[in-house]
């Protein structure tokens, strides 16, 4: 069947009213009398009473919703344009002042921020510049699935180590008994951190599993996968010249890789 503009346009349906930006809390221009100053200079001040004790730490995962305006009123992001849809991203991510603030909610919480320019965009191209309010409310939050263990900086003394120079530690052992080989195909999931605790890449934080040949990967994968079996998670610490080598572009220095063996392809 052809296409008919007139018929299409018969069949529309009526665009729906596109959501307006919330209005500026009163005291938007400057911190109130009852607000709380905090040792970094950012002004908070609880609007609505969380649930429980427990807050978020410094590299949870939170889910907010969340407006935010310039001192005189004007509302420049908001989740309610977008149809009240919350946010979640790790709290390691955001401004400083987001990161800051939102540490001191319970969950359920509804809290007023006067973020400083020294803890929000830093006069950042295109950003508002100097201090911005937000309203945030804590939907929930949960552990980073990225977060740094805690014996990222160097193999801890039960780990094992190959003649190679690859260290590696069993995290949770698999059920399989069959272990890949050099030119097997395999999808995992992992996370990689350099030592000082950053995270370089993860397949846990894309949520979706890789696959890939093992002579396709870095010589510390190649070997210490062939060391697994399907369901096992186990974390190596491989020295530079098993990694990338100093290749430019590349993470430097030893590598710490966790790494769980979902399935060996047949």
């Amino acid at each position: 069947m052809a296409f008919s503009p007139a018929l299409a346009s018969a069949q529309e349906t009526p665009a729906l009213p596109r959501p307006q930006a919330p209005p500026a809390p009163p005291d938007v221009a400057a911190p109130p009398a009852d607000a709380v100053k905090t040792a970094s200079g950012m002004y908070t001040k609880v609007v609505q009473p969380g649930a429980g004790a427990e807050k978020p730490g410094a590299t949870d995962v939170v889910t907010v919703l969340y407006s935010g305006w310039t001192p005189d009123g004007r509302c420049f992001d908001s989740s309610v344009l977008r149809n009240n849809t919350p946010s979640t991203f790790p709290l390691n991510s955001v401004l400083a002042g987001w990161s800051e603030g939102v540490q001191l909610m319970a969950k359920g919480e509804r809290r007023r921020l006067w973020v400083p320019e020294a803890l929000a965009f830093k006069g950042a191209e295109g950003k508002p510049k100097g201090m911005v309010v937000f309203d945030i409310e804590l939907v929930e939050f949960k552990p980073s699935p990225t977060a740094a263990p805690p014996d990222v900086a160097k193999p801890p003394a039960d780990a094992k180590k190959t003649n190679s120079g690859l260290s590696y530690k069993v995290i949770a052992p698999g059920a399989g008994t069959k272990h890949p080989g050099q030119f097997s195909k395999v999808t995992v999931h992992y996370t990689g951190w350099t030592t000082d605790g950053k995270t370089f890449d993860s397949s846990v934080a894309r949520n979706q599993p890789a696959t890939f040949g093992l002579d396709q990967v870095i010589k510390g994968w190649t070997e210490g996968v062939q060391l697994m079996v399907e369901g096992e998670k186990t974390r190596f610490w491989i020295p530079r010249q098993l990694a990338y080598n100093d290749a430019p572009g590349k993470p430097r220095g030893m590598l710490v890789f966790d790494i769980e063996l979902i399935a060996i392809d047949k």
